[in-house]
């Protein structure tokens, strides 16, 4: 029977359970107080379940109420992108692009590109979702991004890769540590420190180049701790947790307590790789391709 349930009836319910009132739930979807009582009891005789406690006083959500919400958000969720995506494409625009990004990205690559493409084509929309490399992979296997952004050359044979950015490494310091800039000469000095990385299963390209770096130089990182994002990641060093080495686009000289020494006197460097699904026929997405390939 749940496959008559009409749109209507999830929204009907969606505005009730969000008001608890009948009478004011009513005046939102302008029907009257009986008409929003029987559709609400038809979408609880197709469910099999009662979705609402009703007393003298007052109108509650119970469990499957509470439940079939979540259900009932998702659906006109999802019928909402989709109607919107025809609609544009009815308009004859060229679409939504669904861009994944990790973080650094947006610091440095990402926004003088999206404002050129914008320039080019500016009927095109974006949908920006920063995820790290392991979302994105998901998404765009699942159909739910059309490029990505990531760190991380290791990506399923049915995809493509490509390298669209190069920078140098930063390490970390607190304000206090002994070793600055001018007394800096590689990165041994640090073999004995404590490091806060980036996870191996999130950004294995990333981490494996400091690996390899500190490996060069005759020894294996202590790693204290992993984070993903650059924020904890200096709020940790600031707070003596750890040093660590990140992508030159994170430096962030105004807001944390630390220092930042650039490594450009080092083969060791980390890439951007931009990463798409072949097969994605998207106008858009195709004229996006042209500006980094």
């Amino acid at each position: 029977m749940t496959n008559q349930i009409e749109i209507r009836h999830l929204e009907y319910f969606l505005v009730l359970a969000d008001t608890l009132h009948y009478g004011k739930a009513a005046d939102k979807l302008y029907i009257s107080q009986s008409a929003l009582s029987q559709q609400i009891q038809r979408l609880e005789s197709l469910t099999g379940h009662s979705l609402f406690d009703r007393t003298n006083r007052r109108v509650e959500l119970n469990q499957a109420g509470r439940m079939f919400k979540k259900v009932a958000l998702e659906v006109t969720h999802q019928l909402q992108d989709a109607l919107e995506t025809w609609q544009l494409e009815m308009e004859e625009i060229e679409g939504i692009i669904r861009i994944g990004f990790v973080g650094s990205a947006m610091q440095e690559f990402l926004p003088p590109l999206l404002q050129e493409f914008g320039n080019l084509y500016p009927n095109t929309q974006f949908s920006l979702d920063e995820m790290n490399n392991q979302s994105q992979l998901q998404a765009l296997e699942n159909n739910q991004l059309d490029l990505g952004f990531m760190r991380s050359n290791q990506v399923p044979a049915d995809l493509n890769c490509k390298e669209v950015f190069t920078e140098n490494l930063c390490v970390v310091l607190p304000q206090n540590h002994a070793i600055s800039a001018s007394s800096f000469r590689d990165v041994g000095q640090f073999s004995e420190e404590s490091f806060i990385l980036f996870p191996n299963e999130q950004s294995q390209f990333y981490f494996q180049q400091i690996i390899r770096l500190c490996k060069h130089h005759g020894f294996s990182p202590k790693i204290s701790h992993r984070s993903i994002h650059g924020p904890t990641i200096f709020k940790l060093v600031e707070s003596g947790m750890g040093i660590s080495i990140v992508p030159k686009s994170l430096v962030d000289h105004k807001n944390y307590r630390v220092k930042f020494i650039e490594l450009d006197q080092v083969s060791f460097t980390t890439s951007l790789f931009a990463v798409w699904n072949p097969g994605n026929g998207k106008t858009g997405l195709k004229n996006f391709l042209g500006l980094i390939n």
